[in-house]
């Protein structure tokens, strides 16, 4: 029982730091954008990328390894768990990005936000089924789950509401309309297959807690700052570097990092991704709707009623995607510990 509260107290913790991460990070991109005056011109785009990335090393890697070098945890390095906690890093570095593009071409985290939620979970079961072959195990409920996930981001997209917290309100215009759709897409991909990939990672490390976030920073820092470094370095974008720009984007990265290591703790309680990441995605959209307008100093009652009846549509529809999801078997087999390990069943069972 006491595991099992643990594992919603930290899926609740990443539900509340990943439904506050699009406003936060939307924030600071603003804040370090080209202004004329008072006027936003264009947002800043890799600054704020760079951001996620730093905090992701400090809060992933830095704090993590200290902890690793001077107490230890159970577990094992092994390159099988370092290559998928690396690639699961790179997919939610990658997803950063694709929200950071779509808010620079004007959308607006109140609707971006909940369609990357709701399409996240139907990636994320797709690839299971896919890695379980238990695709031909579709049920009527599953159906109905993903034509609620695609009816609601309908709504969702065709009435989102103009906040005036920097633009994305119905002014959409031209290629924007494709560019922030294939951006909300790209992160929707990438985060759906995060959980899984991540629980590999985990697993094939024998349950530990901060390997795998270790490798997860690691990507990051190449992806998000490293390589965003180096165009800036040879490409000048719009905007600037600023003191409240940084700390809003260092926020946003925070909340990141922390619904992270969130996730990596509800695994190791004994969560399995077939209900902690439905949770997650659940419970976000509807943390992230209330950030984003009480940070534009409105209301829920500002809202209109299509765009609130798609919000909870996009949100019950992906719960039901992920609940009612065929089963299968294990997504993925870790591979056989090493002798060191094998002496130790009860460490190495805690998370599989």
């Amino acid at each position: 029982m006491r595991g099992m509260l643990s594992v919603f107290a930290f899926v609740a913790l990443t539900a509340v730091a990943w439904g506050g991460y699009g406003p936060v990070l939307h924030v600071g991109q603003q804040k370090m954008g080209q202004h004329e005056g008072d006027k936003l011109v264009a947002p800043s785009r890799l600054r704020p990328f760079v951001c996620v990335g730093l905090a992701y090393f400090g809060i992933a890697v830095l704090v993590p390894g200290i902890v690793l070098a001077t107490r230890g945890e159970v577990g094992h390095w092994s390159a099988r768990g370092m290559v998928w906690s690396l690639a699961a890093g790179a997919a939610g570095a990658l997803g950063a990005l694709g929200i950071i593009l779509a808010l620079s071409f004007r959308g607006n985290p109140i609707y971006v936000m909940p369609l990357v939620f709701g399409g996240a979970p139907v990636v994320n079961t797709f690839f299971s089924m896919l890695t379980s072959k238990s695709y031909r195990s579709v049920g009527p409920f599953f159906l109905a789950g993903l034509i609620l996930v695609v009816a609601g981001a309908a709504c969702v997209l065709i009435f989102k509401p103009a906040t005036g917290h920097g633009g994305g309100g119905p002014g959409l215009t031209g290629m924007e309309w494709v560019l922030v759709p294939a951006s909300i897409a790209l992160t929707a991909l990438s985060w759906g297959v995060y959980g899984p990939v991540l629980h590999w990672g985990q697993s094939a490390m024998a349950g530990s807690r901060l390997r795998p976030l270790i490798c997860v920073g690691l990507a990051y820092f190449l992806i998000a700052v490293l390589i965003p470094l180096a165009v800036i370095a040879g490409y000048r974008e719009p905007g600037q570097w600023n003191v409240s720009g940084t700390l809003w984007s260092l926020g946003g990265g925070a909340a990141g990092a922390i619904g992270a290591l969130g996730i990596i703790m509800a695994f190791n309680f004994g969560g399995k991704p077939i209900y902690v990441m439905p949770l997650v995605f659940g419970g976000a959209p509807v943390v992230n709707t209330f950030v984003s307008m009480w940070g534009a100093g409105q209301g829920v009652n500002d809202l209109d009623a299509p765009f609130l009846a798609g919000l909870i549509m996009v949100v019950i529809g992906a719960v039901t995607v992920l609940v009612f999801a065929p089963k299968g078997g294990p997504a993925h087999k870790p591979p056989a510990p090493p002798p060191e390990a094998a002496a130790k069943p009860a460490a190495a069972e805690s998370v599989t």
